[in-house]
């Protein structure tokens, strides 16, 4: 069997179809990846063979609201190439779902830790509106798409329909969902999904620190509680109990105080300072939420856009994570919130809970069985 991942080029989306297809490859199956030139290492990393796109914004995330005809071009043309029997691709990967569609090509659809959209039965959720929101927004930009490409319109369907391929995979766990709510036929959790690159030898312990005081992870994007992160990380690990080990990832640059605890950098692996940490800070992304909870440790979350207000409120419902305090709280808030995450023993104790549902062992392979079940 031709697999083709195609999925969105930044770590969080990339790394997880490489997990897939990694499993895929070890089944014997033909693995190519789609990625821009930010993606090539960590697909030779991989041990996956890489074809790379001419454009080199078609793939990010970044772009993903305003480049999805450039992403329809590229996938559609790597389509043409090397004829696929199955795609594998990200959510809001809407030009990769298009190609699909166009070649009659069944494409099965990598998501994020917990559902956006709304449920299809079940009790109401709580931000029911916002997920009626969200699925209206996010399909006004599929079918700008699928209009630029050409295609008839879709038959009546369910309207998140086109947005979830032949299969839908979530890389979290029904504990993350609202209880009772039913999942659409098409999704299904599969659990994370978890690679990334091998971090080097000197990674493990991390870059060398001056004692021997536990780490907190802090992994966010370019706002904080709506303002820039750096004054309330600079307070917050200013005379604190933990030092705090920031992945800059998205974020802007850093602006760190000299006399901060803070080591920042931008890396392509988390692993490591995982390991060391006893806490995380994050926004609520998927990757970071999920790696936290597979190394059992709670979680400060400062939700901003979509995806962090569901994965943020998902955290806090399953109980691994408290939220950040608000901006106007002072600097010696968030400084006894993160001393008071690391030291509470059943938050800890929930968390490893969690974790150890999510890392089962079988979430790749749930994966590969979902891409040959599509082929097929």
């Amino acid at each position: 069997m031709k697999v083709l991942l195609c999925p969105l080029g930044d770590p969080g989306y990339l790394y997880p179809a490489l997990a897939v297809g990694r499993e895929l490859r070890r089944r014997s199956h033909d693995v190519r990846v789609l990625t821009g030139t930010g993606g090539a290492p960590a697909v030779a990393a991989a041990g996956l063979d890489a074809s790379v796109t001419a454009d080199a914004t078609a793939l990010s995330v970044a772009h993903w609201t305003v480049r999805g005809e450039a992403q329809y071009a590229e996938v559609a043309a790597e389509v043409r190439r090397s004829r696929p029997d199955v795609l594998l691709t990200s959510v809001l990967c809407h030009g990769a779902l298009v190609a699909a569609e166009a070649a009659g090509v069944p494409v099965v659809v990598l998501g994020l830790a917990a559902h956006l959209w709304p449920y299809r039965d079940g009790p109401e959720a709580p931000d029911a509106r916002s997920r009626i929101w969200r699925l209206t927004e996010t399909l006004k930009h599929h079918a700008a798409v699928r209009d630029a490409a050409g295609l008839a319109p879709r038959p009546g369907r369910a309207p998140d329909a086109p947005l979830l391929g032949d299969a839908f995979l979530l890389r979290g766990h029904p504990l993350l969902e609202v209880s009772g709510a039913e999942l659409p036929p098409s999704v299904r959790h599969v659990g994370p999904c978890w690679w990334e690159p091998d971090a080097p030898p000197e990674a493990a312990p991390p870059e060398p620190l001056p004692d021997d005081r536990p780490l907190a992870y802090v992994h966010l994007g370019r706002t904080f509680g709506g303002g820039s992160l750096w004054p309330r990380l600079n307070a917050a690990f200013t005379g604190g109990t933990h030092r705090g080990v920031v992945e800059l990832g998205r974020s802007a640059p850093a602006e760190a105080d000299p006399g901060a605890d803070l080591v920042v950098g931008r890396r392509p692996w988390m692993g490591p300072l995982l390991a060391r940490a006893e806490v995380v800070l994050t926004n609520a992304t998927s990757a970071p939420v999920l790696g936290a909870l597979l190394y059992g440790h709670p979680l400060l979350v400062a939700p901003n856009g979509s995806e962090q207000q569901v994965l943020a409120a998902a955290c806090l419902r399953a109980g691994v994570a408290r939220r950040l305090p608000e901006p106007d709280a002072g600097d010696g808030a968030l400084r006894a919130a993160v001393t008071a995450a690391a030291g509470d023993a059943a938050l800890r104790a929930r968390a490893a809970e969690v974790g150890g549902l999510l890392a089962d062992g079988k979430s790749e392979a749930r994966a590969a069985d979902a891409v040959e079940t599509a082929a097929r």
